[in-house]
C-alpha cells in the first residue's frame, strides 16, 4: 500500500477521484429522462433544472481556490463530496415527493458541492503533475472522462432494470460519501496558509488573480476549449440523427467514438506536451477540432461525419486540462487561479447547450454548431497564454 503523503500514493488518489466525479455526474445525466418521468414535467422545465445546477456550480467556484487555499485539496473535496452526497439524498427525497422546487434545490446545492470538489482535484492534480515532472494532468482528465462512460453505463443499466432514480441516487450518496472521506487521506499534504509574505508584506487580496491579464487570457483559452468539448457532449448526436437523417443509434455511435477519441488522445497527449510544449500542442489540437468541426457539420454522409468527430475528439482532448496546468504553475497561487480559469470555463457549460439549442431552432443544430468555431479562434489566439513558466515571487 502506497503511504499516504507520497506522490505515487497521491496520483492514484487523484486518479480515483477524478474518475468517481466522472462517472457520479454521468451516471446522472444518463438518467435525466427518469427525473422527468418521476416529476411530470417537461423537457424545459428539466432544462430549467439543469440551469439550477450550472448556477450553484457558477455561485460557488470563485470561492473554490480560496477554500482550498485555506484548508487544503483534500479537505476541499471531503467538503464538497459530502455536499454533493447530501444533496443527492434532497434529490432523492424530492424525487419520491414529486417536488419541483425540491428537485432544483438540491440540484443548486449539488452544483456548489461539485464545483468545490472539481477546483481541488484540478489543483491537487497540478500539485503532483509539478512533482513528478512531468505533464500527467491530461491522464486524470481522461480518468474523468472513463469515470463518465462507467457511469453513463451504470445508468443505462439501472433504467433497463427500472431501478427508481430516488434508490439509484442514494446508493450514489453512500458510495460519493465513503470514497470522498478515505480517498484524499492519500493526497499531498497541505502546507499551512500564511497571513503574511515571506517579507512581511499583507498577501495579496483573495481575487486578485481576476486582475491577471495571463489568468484571464488562460481563462479564454479555457472556455474556448471548454465549449469545444461541451458542445459535443451535448449536441453531436442530436446533430446526426437531425442534419444527416441517421436513426438514434448512429447518433449515439457518432457521440461514443467522439468521447473515446478525446479519451485517448487525453491518455496519451501528456508525452507530446512535455516533447513540444504547450503552445505549440493547444495550436495543433484546437486547429485539429476546428478542422473536425467544419468537416462534422458540412459533412454530406455519415461516413464523412465520423471523420470529423474523430478529428473533434482528438482536438478537443487537451486545451482544459492544459489550462488547468497553466493556470497552476505557481503553486502559491495556484488555487486562486484554478478557481478563475474554471469559473470561466464553467460558464462555457452552463451558457453552451441553450444558446446552442437557441440557435438551432433557427438555423438547424448542425449550422449552430459553427458558432463554437468563434470560440476556437479564441482560444488559438491566447494559447501563447499557457507558456510553462517558472514561479514568481512577489
Amino acid at each position: 500500500m502506497t503511504p499516504p503523503g507520497s506522490v505515487a500514493g497521491a496520483k492514484y488518489a487523484t486518479f480515483i477521484i477524478f474518475g468517481l466525479n466522472g462517472l457520479v455526474f454521468a451516471s446522472w445525466a444518463a438518467r435525466i429522462p427518469a427525473a422527468a418521468s418521476a416529476l411530470q414535467i417537461s423537457a424545459g422545465q428539466i432544462g430549467a433544472l439543469l440551469l439550477a445546477l450550472g448556477l450553484g456550480s457558477v455561485v460557488s467556484l470563485p470561492l473554490a481556490g480560496p477554500i482550498s487555499a485555506r484548508i487544503g485539496t483534500a479537505n476541499t473535496v471531503r467538503a464538497g463530496g459530502t455536499v454533493a452526497a447530501l444533496a443527492a439524498v434532497g434529490l432523492a427525497m424530492a424525487l419520491f415527493a414529486g417536488s419541483v422546487p425540491g428537485a432544483a434545490a438540491a440540484l443548486f446545492v449539488y452544483g456548489i458541492g461539485v464545483a468545490w470538489w472539481d477546483v481541488a482535484q484540478n489543483i491537487e492534480g497540478a500539485d503532483v503533475e509539478r512533482r513528478l515532472l512531468r505533464t500527467i494532468m491530461p491522464q486524470f482528465h481522461a480518468a474523468f472522462s472513463l469515470g463518465a462512460f462507467v457511469g453513463a453505463m451504470i445508468g443505462a443499466a439501472l433504467s433497463v432494470l427500472q431501478v427508481q432514480l430516488a434508490v439509484h441516487l442514494l446508493f450514489m450518496a453512500v458510495l460519493v460519501a465513503v470514497a470522498v472521506l478515505t480517498v484524499p487521506k492519500y493526497f499531498l499534504p497541505h502546507a499551512p496558509e500564511q497571513p503574511n509574505d515571506d517579507d512581511g508584506a499583507p498577501r495579496r487580496g483573495k481575487f486578485a488573480a481576476w486582475r491577471e491579464p495571463r489568468t484571464v487570457l488562460i481563462g479564454v483559452l479555457v472556455l474556448g476549449a471548454a465549449l469545444t468539448e461541451g458542445a459535443a457532449n451535448d449536441w453531436i448526436a442530436q446533430a446526426t440523427v437531425v442534419g444527416l437523417g441517421a436513426s438514434e443509434a448512429i447518433g449515439a455511435v457518432l457521440f461514443g467514438i467522439f468521447v473515446a477519441s478525446m479519451t485517448l488522445l487525453r491518455l496519451v497527449g501528456g508525452r507530446f506536451i512535455d516533447r513540444w510544449g504547450r503552445v505549440l500542442v493547444l495550436r495543433v489540437s484546437m486547429s485539429t477540432a476546428l478542422v473536425g468541426l467544419l468537416v462534422f457539420v458540412l459533412a454530406p454522409d455519415v461516413p464523412l461525419a465520423v471523420f470529423g468527430a474523430v478529428l473533434w475528439g482528438a482536438g478537443a482532448a487537451l486545451g482544459f486540462p492544459m489550462g488547468m496546468s497553466a493556470a497552476a504553475d505557481d503553486r502559491a497561487f495556484a488555487a486562486e487561479r484554478v478557481s478563475v480559469v474554471s469559473t470561466l470555463g464553467y460558464v462555457a457549460f452552463l451558457a453552451g447547450p441553450p444558446f446552442l439549442g437557441f440557435l438551432g431552432e433557427h438555423v438547424g443544430i448542425r449550422n449552430a454548431l459553427l458558432a463554437v468555431a468563434v470560440l476556437m479562434v479564441a482560444s488559438l489566439l491566447t494559447a501563447p497564454a499557457a507558456r510553462e513558466q517558472e514561479p514568481v515571487r512577489r
